[in-house]
């Protein structure tokens, strides 16, 4: 019970400061550098912009193409320990990984016209050299009032920086391939929201020669209701081998706090009717000035037995992980540092009280000259060795053993350069 006080007290301070709001952008994976959900497409301008008719007819005879070149090299250490370095045991099980990627990637972005976009991005890495193919997609815009994208890219619903519930986009069946998303989608703006419809697949389209079949593809849509006072998204997606889920978020602000509230509904008749479901309340705040945020959330799952898409980090590769189930509280703490050096001291703390189960990862990310990045983090799951994050740690090893306690040290040379031509 003392995970919980810590939390309510924390949860408490946090509404009684003011200070100005914030985005949900916390998100302590950016310091092993999971990739960053995909923005919503941008809607066209509303009649009340004040764009001349020279302007336009500019836009609409203009052609483009931009290249762009991005170098990174990573090295690192990452120490463990199978048991607590505390406890009584005569063996901690010492682990240790060592980490070294270069890796240098090489894009085109080409507007062919107002009405056709097309982007491509191939990278290269080493060791174990592998060529691979990044996002892969053509925009087209049909009178500017519908909008189609298709292709290798990822995106997301949903609102929580925690548990991802409702984006049911990264949901998989329970046997299926976790590869990543291959998304055919469409938009339909209107004046105060907009409509989308979309199909996907994870299939294996890069190392396997047959055509996905109807039961890989997912279909789905979402509405989007942006009101004064509250920004609001109902979805539904279904595949088959999973139930069918519907959800609604609600993200508004109170005073000074960002407040943000989720709820998903299951219904799987592939055997007999079965109704499931997950809710979660969120909020963020910003303190001193916009150099502290703290992000707190609690989150209620009823579903059982369900998988979701884990994309690659520099730590791990891409895989298949499984919800949380039952009561959970998430708590993110978030300190910038003045300076050039976009120093970051982040904290996270997960919490499931009924299986007596907590992961606790304090980090720090510091740049101290231009391209040259060092991160520092020390995952830890606390608490039962039957609790969800002592069965599913951050760090694991390569006899796939959990490692409860590690510690990470890396840093990394990177940069990127870009250039284009327009007429």
């Amino acid at each position: 019970m003392k995970w919980l006080f810590l939390f309510l007290i924390l949860m408490v301070f946090a509404q009684l400061q003011a200070q100005e709001k914030d985005s949900l952008d916390w998100d302590i994976d950016s310091v092993f550098n999971d990739p960053v959900p995909e923005s919503p497409p941008e809607k066209p301008k509303t009649d009340t912009a004040k764009v001349t008719a020279t302007a336009i007819n500019k836009l609409k005879k203009m052609q483009s193409f931009n290249f762009d070149a991005s170098y990174e090299f990573t090295t690192g250490i990452m120490p463990g320990w199978v048991e607590y370095p505390w406890s009584s045991a005569d063996d901690p099980g010492y682990f240790l990984d060592r980490l070294i990627k270069l890796r240098s990637s090489l894009g085109m972005d080409a507007q062919i016209d107002n009405t056709f976009r097309v982007r491509s991005k191939v990278y290269f890495e080493i060791p174990n050299f592998s060529f691979k193919l990044g996002d892969f997609f053509f925009d087209y815009n049909l009178y500017d009032a519908v909008f189609f994208r298709g292709g290798k890219y990822a995106y997301s619903w949903g609102i929580s920086p925690n548990y991802d519930f409702t984006n049911l986009l990264i949901r998989l069946p329970k046997d299926a391939y976790a590869g990543e998303s291959f998304i055919f989608k469409i938009d339909v703006p209107t004046g105060i929201g907009g409509f989308q419809a979309l199909a996907l697949t994870r299939a294996n389209l890069m190392g396997n020669m047959t055509l996905p079949k109807l039961e890989d593809f997912g279909y789905g849509g979402k509405y989007n209701l942006a009101l004064r006072g509250a920004d609001i998204n109902l979805g539904i997606y279904y595949q088959d081998g999973m139930a069918m889920r519907t959800f609604l978020s609600i993200k508004t602000s109170f005073g000074k706090t960002d407040l943000y509230s989720e709820g998903l509904i299951a219904t799987d008749g592939n055997e007999s009717p079965n109704v499931s479901g997950a809710v979660s309340f969120g909020f963020t705040r910003d303190f001193l000035t916009n150099k502290f945020n703290v992000n707190g959330e609690v989150f209620y799952n009823n579903e059982k037995d369900v998988y979701r898409y884990r994309p690659e980090t520099n730590i791990r590769e891409a895989g298949k992980d499984s919800f949380v189930e039952g009561l959970n509280f998430a708590l993110n703490l978030r300190y910038k540092f003045d300076g050039k050096s976009d120093s970051r001291l982040l904290a996270r703390i997960r919490y499931t009280p009924f299986e007596n189960s907590a992961q606790f990862i304090p980090a720090f990310r510091f740049k101290p000259w231009p391209h040259i990045e060092l991160y520092t983090a020390m995952p830890m799951s606390l608490g039962s060795k039957e609790g969800y994050y002592y069965k599913n740690p951050y760090i694991v090893d390569t006899q796939k053993r959990p490692i409860p306690f590690g510690f990470l040290l890396m840093i990394s040379i990177k940069g990127s350069i870009q250039f284009g031509y327009t007429r």
